[in-house]
This record gives C-alpha cells, structure tokens and sequence, in this order.
C-alpha cells in the first residue's frame, strides 16, 4: 500500500477524532479545513518580538524589496511553467513520503516531516512577532489541517490591522515568506557546513546505489523495493551517482534491464519516462548507499557517521521546503501572502501624514548630500507622491483586480497540477 493510502486513513482518523473531541480542545471544523485554537503561544511571540522589535523592522525593511523581486521572478516562473508543461511536469505536491510518478520532487517521510513542520512554525511565526512588532493584538494561533495537508495560522485582530500604515502593513504580509528565506539561508549554510565535515572527515565509501523510492505503477513496482542497494546494472558495476546514470542513459525502451542488488539480481522491462517520453525509464529514485569507512569506525563508531548523515539531509530539506514554500506564498494571489500584499500596494492611499513620514525619512537619508542636489530629489520624489495621489483607485476597482489576478493565478496553477500531477495520482489509486 503507497504512501497516499496512509495519508487518506490517517486524514479519516483524525477527523473523526476532531468531531468527538472539538468541544474540549476547541476545535473548529469549516468544510475541509480542521482548525484547532490555543492561546499557549500568545506568550512566547510577544517575548520574541519585544525582545528585539527595533531588529525585526530592520530585517523586514531589507526583506520588502527582496520579497517584491520573489514576487516578481515566481510570476515569470509560474508562467513560463505553462510552456514546460508539455514536455516536463513543473509543480509538484509536498507530500513527504509519496512519490507521484512523474513528480520531478520526492521528499523522504521522517526528514521531510520535520522539516515540513519548520516550515509551519516559522511561516506563520513571523506573521505573529511582525504584528506584535507593530502593536497588532493576535486573535488566536493554532494548528490547521487542509485534507491531508498539515498547517498553522496566526490572525491578527483585523480592525487594529486596519489602523496601521502601509509600510507596518507589509512588514506583517511579507514577515511570513521572508522568515521562511531565513530559516532557508540558515538550513543551507549548516548543511554545507556538516557537509564540508564529512568530506573533510573523509567518513564514508561507497558500494552501490540504494533505492529510496520505487515510484508506484512504474516497471519496477512489484520486482524492485525500497532499501535494495543496487551493485550492478546490465552486468556493469555501479558505485557511484556518475556511473549508475551514465549506465541507466544507455537503456532503451522495452529493454530487459538486468539489476544486480544485495539481494540478488531482477529484470526489469524499460519503460517510457513519464518526463520525457523519448527515454527509457525503470522507475526507481535511489542516492549513494554509504558505508563508514573501518578507520572511521574504529575511531568514532557508526553512530555519529549516521547522525551526520541524516543532518545533512534534514537541513537540505529544510532549506528545499522554506524556499520553495516561501516563494510560492508570494504569488499575487488570495488567500497567499501575495494576493494581500497585491491588495494593499494597489489600493494604497498617500494621505498627508503619510507624506510627512516619507519627507522626513528621504530627508534623513539624503542629508549628506548638496543642498541644491537634496532639493531637486526631493522636488522629483513629491512630484511622484502627487501623481500617486491623483490616480488613487476606489475600492471596488482594487478588489477586481486582485480578484482578477487570483482567479487567473488560480486557473493556471490548477492547469499544471491536472496536466503535471493528476494522471500520476490516478495511477497511484
């Protein structure tokens, strides 16, 4: 039985669970969205925020801009995706522990839980400490469950949302996304760092490729299974990654591929790859099968050589997650931080303090310059907030477009995913 199956009963018995206990643990059901609300955390994201307040505008002033590129390069990348789709599956579901044939992503279950869960918290981590940062109160925070795919959230009270600027605003939007790039940054530099350790250390050796993934309804389900360590393919030894792919290019589809495992030796008809139907394909995902080196052993065990390991590989998967989910939340479209973030951009309003605090911070940051230079830049940039002002949109044009914006977005997102992800899931069912 695949992954999916575990997900499906698991999504049944925990529903059921809800309904039973929603009364005493505050549980709320709304469609397919199971919500459970605590105040436990209220205490230790006000601790967060107060404790540095000055530092986290200062992150997320410098974090405004990166995020508005983000925005911008996942829009090309999301449409661009609509000429990929065709020859590669380009979105791909982040189910830890189900691999979709034809998904170009496979998370492991252990690893990619935790990681997953870092995603979570810091998500909506960041949207807490921002508000209490702008002296925001938070409405409630909790645990959700979308289907079968796990999430948090954090509401800020929506009136005193309305009563702060447009800056303080988008502070609270992009807090979420850019939380998620640091934690990402921080997941790369410590896997590199364990790994330069255990390249240095010179820790392991290699015997052959293990399988980490037999991809269901390909040609090696039934014959092939995870944890077989494959030696040789077509009677040709592998050891490593460079000689397993360069052997597994020459297969042909419809051949009789011949896998030699610490198991004994299968034959498995090459079929189609569902990524690229020119090239042959067995369907199996598979990484190095390391063994500690009996120097290393001797010395360390085998204990902290696989401690290492499994760091490596969390930290990946926390950099992968957080950058990919991080990235796809700013979207220009609802319910993401995108489409709130579109909203307030695009029906800002320059009203008159405002514009003072925009004079007095260009003021405070041109001061070094000539008089006659500060003038003319401050003559341009008030020229700028005029024509903003004079071509304000209402508020019913501001909802259509970003109403227009979502439900396109939404319409090319569902394309790729029926086209890219939908006949690997039927086929999994």
């Amino acid at each position: 039985m695949n992954a999916l199956w575990y997900y499906a009963i698991g999504f049944v018995v925990i529903w059921i669970l809800a309904f039973i206990l929603k009364d005493k643990y505050n549980i709320t059901m709304e469609g397919f969205v199971l919500m459970l609300k605590t105040e436990r955390l209220h205490d230790l994201i006000d601790k967060i925020a107060k404790k540095a307040p000055k530092f986290w505008k200062v992150y997320m002033n410098i974090g405004i801009p990166i995020g508005f590129f983000l925005m911008l390069l996942m829009l090309v990348s999301l449409i661009w995706s609509l000429q990929l789709m065709f020859e590669m599956p380009t979105v791909s579901l982040i189910l830890p522990g189900v691999d979709v044939p034809g998904s170009p992503l496979y998370i492991p279950f252990g690893t990619g839980m935790l990681a997953l869960a870092t995603v979570l918290v810091i998500h909506e981590g960041g949207h807490g400490v921002l508000a209490r940062v702008e002296n925001v109160a938070i409405d409630s925070v909790g645990l959700l469950l979308f289907l079968i795919i796990p999430g948090a959230f954090v509401e800020p009270n929506e009136d005193e949302m309305k009563k702060i600027n447009g800056i303080s605003k988008l502070r609270v939007y992009f807090a979420g996304p850019m939380f998620n790039m640091g934690l990402a940054v921080i997941g790369l530099i410590l896997m590199l760092l364990v790994g330069g350790l255990v390249a240095t250390g010179d820790f392991y050796t290699s015997d052959g490729m293990e399988i980490t993934s037999v991809v269901p309804s390909s040609p090696s389900e039934g014959v092939l299974s995870n944890g077989m360590v494959i030696k040789e393919v077509n009677n040709q030894p592998v050891t490593n990654t460079r000689a397993y792919t360069e052997i597994m290019d020459k297969n042909k589809i419809g051949q009789n591929v011949s896998v030699t495992t610490d198991t004994g030796t299968y034959h498995v008809i090459a079929g189609k790859n569902p990524n690229n139907n020119s090239r042959a394909y067995i369907g199996v995902r598979s990484k190095e099968h390391t063994i500690v080196r009996p120097e290393v052993s001797s010395q360390y065990g085998t204990f902290i050589p696989w401690l290492l390991t499994q760091l490596r590989e969390l930290f990946y998967l926390i950099f992968l997650l957080n950058f990919a989910v991080g990235t796809f939340n700013l979207l220009p479209m609802k319910p993401l931080d995108g489409g709130l973030i579109l909203e307030e951009v695009v029906g800002y309003r320059i009203r008159d303090d405002r514009r003072k605090d925009f004079n007095n911070t260009l003021n405070s940051w041109t001061r070094f310059l000539p008089m006659g230079l500060r003038c003319w830049i401050s003559r341009r940039f008030n020229n700028l907030l005029d024509f903003l002002h004079n071509h304000e949109l209402s508020d019913e044009k501001v909802q259509f477009i970003v109403r227009a914006f979502s439900y396109v977005l939404i319409a090319v997102l569902l394309v790729l995913i029926i086209y890219g992800m939908l006949p690997g899931i039927l086929q999994m069912i």
